[in-house]
C-alpha cells in the first residue's frame, strides 16, 4: 500500500489489522480457488473483527468510515484474497449507500444498525437469469403479492453473491399491486428461502455467488423498505467502488509477485537476475505506470465523493473510474505474467488465478459499453445548450 494514500489513524489501524490475517487469508483463498468454496472463515474472522460495521455511522454505533476509507481497506483486503474482498465488498456497500441516503425509514435503519453491529451481513439480490443485469432494466421475475397483512415472494436470484454467508437478501420484486419494483429485506432463516449451489465459474470462484430461491417465502408488511420512485443506479453511489477498489488489490499482488520473482529469478545464461533486462525493466515500469494512474484516480473520485461541496459537481466518474482501473488491473497482471513467463501457467502460481480473477470485473457494474455511452451522450447534450 503506498503511504500517500494512508490519511488517518483509524486508516492505519484498519490496514495494520488486516495485515495481520495476510497469512491465513492467503492459505484459504488458495483452498477456495482450488476447490470453488466460499471462505467462510476469512468472513467470520472479519466480522470477529467488526469489519461490516465500519461503513455503518457513528451515530448508529458503527466506525462512521467513508468512501474513501473503505476504497484504502478493501484494496488491501483483495491484495489478500479477493474472493474475501468481493464478497465483503458488497455488504459495506449497501450498508453504506442505505444510512448515507436514508433510503429507509427510520425505525428500519435503526433496527438495521443493530443488526449490522452484531455481525449481519447484506447483500442485494437483484439479477434473474432472464433480465440480466438490473442496470440495464427489466422488470424483476420474482414477484410479490399481498396477503393476510404481509407479502407472499416467489422467485430466484443468480449472482447472490456471499450467499453462503448473508444474514439479510435485500431482494427486489415486482408488486402488481403497485405496478413498481420494490426491495424486501429477507431473512435467510424464513421459511421458503433456499440456496441453490450454481456458481460454475473459472472467475472469482469462491465468491459462493449462488441462486437464491424463494418459495412462498411470506414476510411481514414492514419489511418492504424500498420503494424507489427512480430507476436503480440513476443516482450517484460511491459506494460501488468497492468494485473497482478489489480489481486494484489484485493488480497490486500481481504487481509484488512479479517483482520479487524479476529479482530473485536468475537463470544461467546470466550473472543476475532478470531484472536487470531491458524488456523486463520495460514491462515493470509500464507496471508501475498503470497502477499509479489507476489508483490516484479512485482516490482522487473517492474523496470528491466525500466531499459534499464537491460530490454535487461528479458526473460520470464513477463509471469512469470502475472502466479505468479494471481495464489497467487486466493489463497490470497481464503484464506481470510476461515478466514471470510460462511458469505464470503453472496452477501452483497465483498469477494464474490473479488473471482470472480480474477479468471478473469487466461483468460487475457499471459495464464499459455503458459507460462510454454516457460519456458520448453527454458531450453531445454540452454541445448543443
Amino acid at each position: 500500500m503506498n503511504k500517500v494514500f494512508v490519511r488517518t489513524d483509524v486508516q492505519q489501524k484498519w490496514l495494520e489489522r488486516l495485515q495481520e490475517k495476510e497469512s491465513e487469508f492467503r492459505k484459504r483463498g488458495v483452498i477456495a480457488d482450488e476447490e470453488a468454496i466460499f471462505p467462510k472463515e476469512n468472513i467470520d474472522d472479519l466480522v470477529k473483527m467488526g469489519y461490516p460495521s465500519i461503513t455503518l455511522p457513528q451515530e448508529y454505533g458503527g466506525e462512521g468510515l467513508k468512501v474513501y476509507d473503505m476504497v484504502l481497506l478493501q484494496e488491501k483486503l483483495a491484495s489478500l484474497d479477493s474472493n474475501t474482498a468481493l464478497s465483503i465488498g458488497w455488504s459495506l456497500g449497501v450498508v453504506g449507500e442505505l444510512f448515507e441516503k436514508k433510503m429507509w425509514t427510520e425505525d428500519n435503519l435503526q433496527f438495521f444498525a443493530k443488526e449490522v453491529s452484531n455481525g449481519a451481513l447484506v447483500n442485494r439480490a437483484a439479477s434473474e437469469a432472464q433480465t440480466g443485469s438490473p442496470t440495464r432494466g427489466g422488470r424483476p421475475g420474482t414477484i410479490a403479492v399481498k396477503k393476510n397483512g404481509g407479502w407472499l415472494i416467489n422467485g430466484r436470484k443468480i449472482f447472490t453473491t456471499m450467499s453462503p454467508a448473508l444474514t439479510y437478501f435485500l431482494t427486489s420484486a415486482w408488486i402488481e399491486e403497485k405496478q413498481k419494483i420494490g426491495f424486501f429485506l429477507i431473512h435467510k432463516d424464513l421459511p421458503g428461502v433456499s440456496i441453490e449451489e450454481t456458481w460454475d465459474v473459472i472467475s472469482m470462484r469462491g465468491t459462493g455467488s449462488h441462486d437464491l430461491v424463494l418459495e412462498n417465502v411470506t414476510v411481514e408488511e414492514s419489511k418492504l423498505v424500498e420503494l424507489p420512485d427512480y430507476p436503480r443506479g440513476s443516482q450517484l453511489n460511491g459506494w460501488l467502488l468497492h468494485i473497482p477498489a478489489c480489481y486494484l488489490g489484485i493488480a497490486q499482488a500481481a504487481r509484488d509477485f512479479a517483482i520479487d520473482f524479476a529479482s530473485r529469478y536468475s537463470p544461467n545464461s546470466l550473472n543476475g537476475p532478470i531484472s536487470q533486462l531491458p524488456n523486463v525493466q520495460q514491462h515493470l515500469g509500464e507496471i508501475e505506470l498503470e497502477l499509479i494512474n489507476a489508483r490516484h484516480l479512485i482516490y482522487s473520485v473517492a474523496a470528491a465523493y466525500d466531499d459534499k461541496s464537491r460530490k454535487e459537481y461528479l458526473t460520470n466518474e464513477l463509471g469512469v473510474v470502475k472502466h479505468i482501473v479494471t481495464n489497467s488491473a487486466i493489463s497490470i497482471v497481464d503484464k506481470a505474467m510476461r515478466v514471470v513467463g510460462a511458469k505464470s501457467l503453472q496452477r501452483s502460481n497465483p498469477l494464474q488465478r490473479y488473471y482470472r480473477d480480474v477479468r471478473a470485473g469487466l461483468h460487475n457494474p457499471p459495464m464499459d459499453d455503458m459507460t462510454i455511452k454516457k460519456l458520448a451522450l453527454e458531450a453531445i447534450e454540452q454541445v448543443k445548450k
